[in-house]
């Protein structure tokens, strides 16, 4: 905890990465998002404390150039229902067919590497793309597919922008 923040250095940008979680230094954050796209935002990793149990939370901060990623404390292996895409059903409102997948996330580094690559797809929407940052199923749908795999790129973000032509099933 405390010291001073790494630079994670990738091209031409650097991200700033820091932790304040007791037990998880600078470099093991660093670490943990190894692989993933860099942004040119700070990455603050911050304690989650919560009362019934753990759960994931995280936001990007537009004004601050701030990307604020919480870790459950006290960590243990948990269970949290992703959503990942909607279909508008028929007729009148605005009702949705939500399709889902209940994640594991049986450490520190998946919460962390899930919570980042959410993060950074509303970044990348907001600041790359120009776009409205708020497409929560396009940035849990790319966070999904993408947390646990070594390298993670840009093309997998436009991938997971993309929709798809085949029917979801509700759950």
């Amino acid at each position: 905890m405390g010291g001073s923040a790494l630079c994670w250095r990738g091209g031409a940008t650097a991200t700033v990465i820091r932790s304040v979680v007791a037990g998880l230094s600078n470099a093991d954050a660093r670490r943990a998002v190894e692989g993933l796209p860099r942004t040119a935002y700070e990455v603050l990793v911050k304690p989650l404390r919560y009362r019934t149990g753990p759960h994931l939370a995280a936001l990007c901060e537009f004004k601050e150039r701030r990307i604020v990623l919480q870790v459950p404390m006290p960590f243990r292996p948990f269970k949290e229902p992703v959503i990942f895409a909607a279909r508008r059903k028929r007729g009148a409102g605005m009702r949705f067919a939500w399709a889902s997948e209940t994640v594991p996330f049986r450490s520190r580094r998946d919460v962390l590497r899930f919570l980042y690559l959410h993060e950074w797809m509303h970044w990348y929407l907001h600041e790359v793309l120009g776009k409205k940052s708020a497409a929560e199923t396009a940035c849990d749908r790319f966070a999904l597919r993408n947390f646990r795999r070594r390298t993670v790129s840009t093309v997998d973000a436009d991938v997971a922008l993309k929709r798809q032509t085949r029917r979801l099933k509700a759950g």
